[in-house]
């Protein structure tokens, strides 16, 4: 069996390591680490690399480069100037030390991928600032870590001893963007081809993978942070009357079914809606019990929840894009305990607790249920389905997998191997099953 292949099992217990950790208990640790995310640290909520990257960073150099973008909307979106904005402020940090010990880079770029020279324009802006920055905070050998499909141009130049590749999103099924499918695709292959692991972070994705170096990542939940909620309710929920279903996190007129959301709300006018984060100008569901609080910062959400009857997840069921989402939203539902009514998301059809919808009559019964219905019992339930899915856990895990991998790299040196890190073999290739309570 190759050596590579080999490292991407899971670690079992009693297994001895091979790591030279400078933190004994601790799998990875004295390593240089730069991760190209897929968001922005400064404007989204945290996704599974902010949450793991946190971690790390205790023990490891982290460089986090904010979303190279997968290009911009159309000019005639509603959106187009908002995320250009955005995208400015975003610029204006650069690079910036946060308190959680790591280092965060917003490379000034031009986000248009469609054409050649803006390309080759976009590899030398992104290649000089990212070595001036690797030189000055001593990010030698890094293990490169690669979020975005866009970053498959420069990876390859930064001197990395290590390039691991996660897809969280079916990438080139994204609506938000004016960047041809063809051209998201073929960055897509080429990093799954650079790549000594391809880390998919949603079970449909990863199901459906065809790379033999693949690797299960599950999602994953702060559970302290929303499994006991402060008893404070903010001022600008506090005073929509209950019951309230709510929803948390980014709304994009893509992934949101705002026919349904409608229709419940004539069909109920007694119940409130409640949207806390970011979302596209072309989101503007109509009502009186439709409230848009806007985005809230990530330490608050537990206190907007305290005020939450039910959990919702009114998405789009005919998109492409959000069927093979993983929404980590659904697991901080989970996590509070309080009821959870969604849409039929693969990632979650065989979750204990959770409430699946498939029309807009069913919705509202379910939601009428967990009103009514609901028990101390099933409350437990929910939140055992996540208690030990911690970011706690996932670093963990994500810091013995690049040990492994390292150390695999270095026994193929040792023996003159010449194999590539893309040498895997399908048949020897350990398919990393989860073994959570999301398993059917």
């Amino acid at each position: 069996m190759s050596s590579l292949a080999s490292a991407v099992r899971p670690e079992t217990a009693g297994a001895t390591s091979t790591a030279k950790p400078g933190s004994a208990d601790y799998p990875l640790s004295g390593e240089s680490i730069v991760c190209f995310a897929g968001e922005d640290w400064w404007y989204h909520h945290p996704h599974s690399k902010n949450h793991i990257l946190k971690r790390l960073a205790r023990h490891n150099r982290v460089l986090f480069v904010n979303s190279l973008t997968m290009g911009l909307p159309s000019v005639g979106s509603a959106d187009f100037f908002a995320k250009i904005w955005r995208k400015l402020r975003s610029y204006l940090r650069w690079l910036r030390k946060v308190p959680e010990g790591l280092w965060v880079m917003t490379p000034i770029n031009l986000p248009l991928y469609g054409s050649a020279a803006a390309r080759a324009l976009n590899r030398f802006l992104l290649i000089l600032q990212l070595r001036l920055v690797m030189l000055v905070l001593g990010l030698r050998d890094p293990i490169i870590w690669v979020a975005i499909p866009t970053a498959a141009d420069i990876v390859g130049s930064l001197g990395g001893k290590l390039l691991v590749y996660q897809v969280s999103d079916k990438y080139d099924c994204n609506e938000d963007s004016a960047l041809s499918h063809a051209v998201i695709r073929d960055m897509d292959a080429r990093l799954k081809q650079m790549a000594a692991v391809v880390m998919y972070s949603g079970r449909k994705l990863f199901e459906e993978a065809e790379v033999p170096n693949r690797y299960f990542l599950e999602q994953a939940v702060d559970f302290e942070r929303f499994a006991d909620l402060p008893p404070e309710t903010p001022p600008d929920i506090a005073e929509i009357p209950r019951p309230v279903l709510g929803y948390v996190g980014a709304a994009d007129f893509y992934t949101m079914d705002v026919p349904l959301i409608e229709r419940v709300a004539k069909l109920r006018p007694d119940w409130h809606w409640v949207f806390i984060g970011g979302k596209s100008n072309l989101f503007q569901p109509s009502g009186p019990n439709i409230h848009l609080l806007g985005q809230k910062p990530y330490a608050d959400l537990p206190r907007y929840y305290r005020h939450i009857d039910v959990c919702v997840l009114p998405w789009n069921q005919k998109n492409a894009f959000t069927s093979y989402g993983s929404a980590i939203k659904v697991r901080e539902y989970l996590a509070t305990g309080k009821p959870v009514v969604i849409a039929p998301l693969y990632e979650y059809l065989h979750t204990p607790g959770v409430r699946i919808y498939r029309t807009a009559e069913e919705f509202v019964d379910l939601v009428e249920k967990a009103l009514t219905r609901d028990t101390p019992a099933e409350r437990r339930v929910r939140q055992d389905a996540v208690h030990g899915c911690t970011w706690d856990v996932r670093a963990r895990e994500v810091a013995g997998l690049f040990r492994r991998l390292l150390d695999s790299q270095d026994a193929e040196a040792s023996l003159g191997s010449q194999k590539s890190k893309t040498g895997f073999n399908e048949e020897d290739c350990y398919v990393r099953h989860c073994r959570s309570a999301f398993i059917p």
